[in-house]
């Protein structure tokens, strides 16, 4: 995929990412979906391999942060980029409605509670996001109280990076239209039904307003330690292979190493 398509995404910190004018069916340039599914073949594999170094590493952690509206591909991109790694490595979390307990509590405590451990890849199915984005838009608080949590988000994210976290953040931009054919494809398919809700269509006629709110939330934590990527997700193959080139590149940042063997262990010959 070549490199400016996907430094393209990467919002830098203080900067809008205008999502009003970007494409959502963006395609690498020269590259058609054959070449695409191919190059999606290896970084998968390139990643696992990674990926079990930071597992058997077991000093830093990777979380990736999955965002974007109904049916812009949040399970399809768990499903096909990360379809190779090591089970016991990883931990996937997804954030619905807040419980009683969790409504006790700070609006983060459940949301640190379930961040990786050490050694571990993360996977926030929607995530901390939705408490400045689905709370402002559906109007579950008031603006005092959601405006001011764009600082505690940016500090708790420097929090995790400090303490050994490296963050991919990942917000999926799909069209009005593109995401009015995959709903439609759910009602028509018994296989996909399930993943419907009648609230689905209540968010949809909100899509402006949704739209308003993840300009302002990607613009305000957008940060040196956890940069925002905006990918097109019209077309699951690019889709896909973005979400795998910006995670590949995040591991091989880290470069994680296999730990050292026991220097006991040399010459020992099992009998």
């Amino acid at each position: 995929m070549a490199r400016d398509f996907v430094k393209a995404m990467r919002i830098e910190p203080g900067s809008a990412p205008k999502l009003a004018v970007r494409d959502p069916g963006a395609r690498p340039e020269g590259l058609k979906k054959a070449g695409g599914l191919t190059r999606l073949a290896e970084l998968t594999t390139r990643l696992e391999g990674l990926h079990d170094r930071l597992w058997a590493e077991a000093t830093r952690a990777v979380l990736l942060v999955l965002q974007g509206v109904d049916a812009s591909g949040k399970d399809g991109t768990i499903k096909h980029v990360l379809t190779g790694v090591n089970p016991q490595g990883t931990r996937i979390a997804s954030f619905k409605a807040p419980t009683p307990v969790e409504l006790a509590h700070d609006y983060l405590w459940r949301v640190h509670a379930v961040c990786p451990q050490r050694g571990e890849l993360g996977i926030f199915n929607r995530s901390h996001y939705e408490d400045v984005i689905a709370v402002r838009v559906r109007k579950l608080a008031p603006k005092e109280v959601w405006s001011k949590r764009y600082a505690h988000i940016r500090e708790f994210e420097r929090l995790l990076v400090d303490e050994g976290t490296h963050l991919v953040k990942i917000c999926l931009h799909v069209s009005r239209e593109e995401q009015g054919k995959r709903l439609q494809e759910r009602l028509d398919t018994p296989e996909k039904r399930w993943k419907f809700r009648l609230g689905d269509l209540d968010d949809r006629k909100l899509w402006d307003d949704f739209t308003d709110a993840y300009e302002d939330t990607i613009r305000e934590t957008s940060t040196a330690w956890a940069p925002w990527h905006v990918v097109p997700s019209d077309h699951n193959w690019v889709r896909n292979l973005s979400v795998a080139e910006i995670l590949v590149d995040a591991f091989e940042r880290l470069d994680p190493k296999f730990p050292p063997a026991d220097p006991q262990l040399d010459g020992l010959e099992v009998r």
